[in-house]
């Protein structure tokens, strides 16, 4: 097994099982796009905030920050090291995403994970911003700073900007392909997941973002990958008042998207305590089989 070497703030290297001290806090400090910003603790009720339109829980815990850097000798990458990676979910994604409060965080954390975020705002499947590239070239080419380990989960979220900026369906799903793949290489074992591009209703406006929506779920049936389609969500459950603009929430919404991404991923047995014990029967000899990718 290649040796990783860890990096500790100051510059020395240790050898990876010894716990560096001291806190690379947020993304600006590494200099990578998105990945791993401060963190707070435990989980609270998002359904009794969305009920009486609040903000967010102060104590979700929906970012973890990295503790020290690893460079893995097998890619000659920099890493992440988080302090559980086993109950830590990789989340990929855009601006839904990105912010602390962020939907797709709210509900992960709501499901029993720590969330570590790659992603940035502007990105896609083929949307690229700036110098982080789209969600296949930030990972080739080393624009996240991934974690280290096997996560409990890799979350994959978006394709609002592919709708926004007109990527094809050919492009979407080639490198939604090369993607999964990739990260089935670099987890191997670790579950995936997608969840689709949040918009109205086919039939009330929904347009590109709907098309797209079900485009990413064809992607993740072809992978044989769970799926959370939420290109309708914002009018089957009537969040359209929520908009902050024509496609991000404002709080209010961002906590009841959150509670109900929650209840989908354990009807689809994807919160952590569902999934540690898939794990466990999974490994057991005769047990229950296919239950990871």
């Amino acid at each position: 097994m290649p040796r990783a070497t860890a990096i500790t703030p100051n510059g020395a290297t240790r050898a990876a099982t010894i716990v560096a001290s001291g806190l690379l806090a947020t993304s600006a400090v590494l200099g990578l796009a998105g990945c791993g910003a401060p963190a707070g603790d435990g989980v609270s009720s998002l359904s009794r905030a969305a009920a009486s339109g609040g903000q967010a829980p102060a104590a979700v815990k929906t970012n973890v920050a990295a503790t020290s850097r690893l460079l893995n000798a097998g890619n000659g990458r920099l890493e992440a090291v988080v302090p559980d990676i086993s109950r830590t979910v990789l989340l990929i994604g855009d601006s839904q995403s990105e912010p602390l409060d962020g939907w797709p965080r709210l509900g992960l954390a709501a499901a029993g994970y720590d969330v570590y975020f790659c992603g940035r705002g502007g990105t896609g499947y083929v949307a690229a911003n700036g110098a982080t590239g789209n969600y296949v070239d930030a990972l080739e080419r080393g624009d996240w700073l991934l974690p280290s380990g096997s996560p409990a989960l890799i979350v994959i979220e978006g394709g609002g900007n592919d709708a926004a900026t007109g990527a094809s369906n050919t492009q979407i799903v080639r490198n939604a392909g090369r993607l999964i793949a990739d990260l089935k290489t670099r987890y191997p074992g670790t579950r995936i997941a997608m969840i689709g591009t949040l918009a109205r209703g086919a039939d009330d406006g929904g347009g590109r973002r709907s098309e797209v929506d079900a485009l990413v779920g064809s992607v993740a049936a072809a992978h044989g990958l769970p799926f959370v389609s939420t290109g309708d969500w914002l009018t089957r459950y009537g969040l359209a008042k929520d908009l902050a603009d024509s496609v991000h929430m404002n709080a209010a919404g961002r906590v009841a998207l959150g509670g109900i991404l929650e209840r989908r991923l354990r009807e689809l047995k994807l919160d952590r305590t569902s999934a540690a014990d898939q794990g466990s029967l999974a490994a057991v000899p005769g047990g229950i089989s296919g239950l990871q990718d």
